[in-house]
């Protein structure tokens, strides 16, 4: 499928954003499987797949609505993060990089709402 969202850096950005976070959950605890992995990865694929949805819309409205639930998104999987690392869960060799790109991925999400209007 050649779905509008796939012109999006957006969407391009927040699936490079899933699969890292998909690198920093194998560095958990196995004991993590059902609850932070768990999480971090439902946040983390929610974010491209909630600009998908939104980009295949009728309207601006319907589009603006899916683009929050994706802010919604990063803001969960930030937080997951920051827990994560003061838990003292080994992510330090992917921390600075997953921040970097969360803050991109934030960065184009509201400029991306801000074109909207």
């Amino acid at each position: 499928m050649n779905g509008p969202h796939k012109r999006l850096e957006l969407w391009k950005e927040a699936m490079n954003l899933c699969k890292l976070i998909y690198r920093v959950s194998k560095g958990l605890p196995e004991d993590e499987k059902f609850g932070m992995i768990s999480q971090l990865k439902r946040a983390a694929v929610s974010v491209p797949a909630n600009v998908a949805e939104g980009a295949a819309r009728q309207t601006k409205k319907e589009f603006k609505q899916f683009l929050f639930i994706a802010r919604g998104s990063l803001s969960e999987l930030d937080t997951l993060l920051e827990l994560s690392r003061e838990l003292g869960f080994e992510i330090e060799n992917y921390y600075q990089e997953t921040v970097e790109k969360l803050n991109k991925v934030n960065a184009l999400l509201n400029g991306l709402l801000k074109s909207i209007g």
